[in-house]
């Protein structure tokens, strides 16, 4: 469970009762007059029958791992001179600290074993243990993670499993009946019930790709990844947040779209990672102010502020000025949506927009490629890997640092290996496996020597922004 404070986020899994009805039986009795009186006894609404029908597909998972952190440090340990002349050894002040969490996930293939979670909460871990529904337990291994959506899929060996159906998110309506079913502070398979309180809850982190439900469904720490269902039993959402001062629910939690989980999904079983392409714009939502200014009626949308020369978005005409109203025949509000919708969009997908100009709606396509820093990356890494640097470095553009003081990250693509496990633009590899790392030569070695012990983890030391950090490559 991440958690902020103040308005607080806390990452991590409701349908009010239906009316209950009186059974006829309760009322007081007539006195008794000698004559037997037929009573009818109404059946009373449950959720009962759905619920034990869905909740073999909804598992606790729990983790182990192990964190890097840097400790209180002097600042002249950022200096290379200081280090170089006192011997201080790479690594100087970081330590390492166990730590287990639980959280839930949903079984959405049971014949391959496909299980679908958050990307929190698997989020370091080294085990991963997954508890079904009749309390067998099952070793787990991540097929993909991503941070952008929240998103992970895990997989365990299909022994009996139960997969739950997948529904249409597009079609709930705030005040639709939901329940969720998780495993809050480890009381597994609790079920909770709300309706959806909103739709299209977006700016929550401003790093991902949100198009949120809101819902008053009990979320609560451990009840991440779990299912939100609908009345028919259908998945319609992963629980992922809760709004909250003190860490426990107070009405206001967030899943993320099933059709938004189901999309990166498929990518992450397909390609172990989201492949986003880019249409080359930005844009910002459509305010009254910028609406009156650009001469339009009050309305929503994205309006394009800019446009990439020698982009797909400027190859299918678009134009700074235009206001798009649609993606793909889905309706654009805001800038949030316009972003989604691209973001989840696959390299090589054709993308339909409409957009408003000089008080006519025009309909362009576009191509989405990949993003031309992603191919140089892609490029410079497979002879990167040709040469043997371990396979976590696709998508990274490495060159030797100033003085021999390390491994220059020069870019990351977006999507790539390098991306998803943590590596960033700027940042200077000064070890791996423990081993000093003074340039590419000596990171090639140092994989190589751990290759050959068997290996199929390096464990990276960098230097970001002035301080050192760990990037674990698998």
């Amino acid at each position: 469970m991440r958690e902020r404070r103040g308005a607080a986020l806390v990452i991590g899994a409701a349908l009010a009762a239906a009316p209950i009805i009186v059974n006829a039986q309760s009322a007081p009795s007539a006195p008794n007059t000698g004559v037997s009186e037929a009573r009818v006894v109404a059946p009373l609404p449950s959720l009962a029958p759905m619920i034990k029908r869905v909740s073999p597909a909804v598992v606790s998972i729990a983790i182990k791992g192990t964190i890097r952190e840097q400790a209180a440090r002097n600042p002249l340990l950022d200096d290379p001179f200081f280090r170089r002349f006192f011997n201080i050894p790479p690594g100087a002040g970081v330590r390492e600290r166990q730590f287990q969490s639980a959280g839930s996930g949903v079984v959405v293939d049971a014949k391959r074993g496909y299980i679908v979670t958050n990307a929190h909460v698997v989020d370091n871990a080294k085990e991963i243990t997954v508890t079904l529904f009749d309390e067998r337990e099952l070793a787990a291994k991540i097929v993909g993670s991503d941070p952008r959506t929240d998103i992970a899929v895990i997989q365990v060996t299909p022994e009996r499993l139960t997969e739950i159906s997948l529904g249409d998110s597009d079609r709930l309506e705030p005040g639709d009946y939901v329940a969720a079913i998780g495993n809050p502070f480890g009381l597994q398979h609790s079920v909770s019930s709300g309706i959806v309180s909103a739709l299209g809850r977006s700016g929550l982190n401003p790093d991902g790709y949100e198009s949120l439900i809101q819902t008053d469904a009990s979320i609560n720490p451990g009840n991440s990844g779990g299912a939100l269902v609908n009345l028919r039993g259908e998945l319609v959402g992963i629980n992922n947040m809760i709004l909250s001062g003190s860490g426990g629910n107070i009405g206001i939690g967030f899943a993320i779209p099933v059709n938004m989980a189901r999309s990166v999904m498929q990518q992450l079983i397909e390609f172990g990672a989201v492949k986003r392409g880019q249409l080359g714009v930005a844009v910002a939502s459509l305010t009254p102010d910028v609406a009156q200014a650009l001469g339009l009626p009050n309305g929503s949308g994205a309006v394009i502020n800019q446009v990439a020369a020698d982009s797909a978005a400027a190859r299918a005409g678009l134009r700074a000025g235009d206001v798009v109203t649609t993606v793909n025949g889905k309706t654009v509000k805001s800038a949030a949506d316009f972003r989604n919708a691209i973001g989840l969009l696959r390299v090589g997908d054709k993308v339909e927009v409409a957009v408003l100009r000089d008080g006519q709606t025009r309909r362009l396509s576009a191509l989405i490629p990949e993003p031309l820093a992603v191919a140089k990356a892609n490029e410079l890494a497979s002879s990167e890997a040709a040469n043997g640097l371990h396979r976590g470095f696709e998508g990274a553009a490495l060159d030797d640092a100033d003085d021999n003081e390390g491994v220059l990250v020069r870019s990351v693509a977006n999507g790539s290996a390098a991306a998803i496990a943590g590596l960033r633009a700027n940042d200077v590899v000064i070890a791996a496996n423990g081993a000093r790392v003074g340039d590419r030569k000596q990171l090639r070695a140092a994989w190589q020597a751990a290759a050959a012990r068997g290996a199929t983890t390096l464990v990276l030391q960098v230097r970001r922004n002035g301080e050192l950090g760990v990037v674990l490559l698998r």
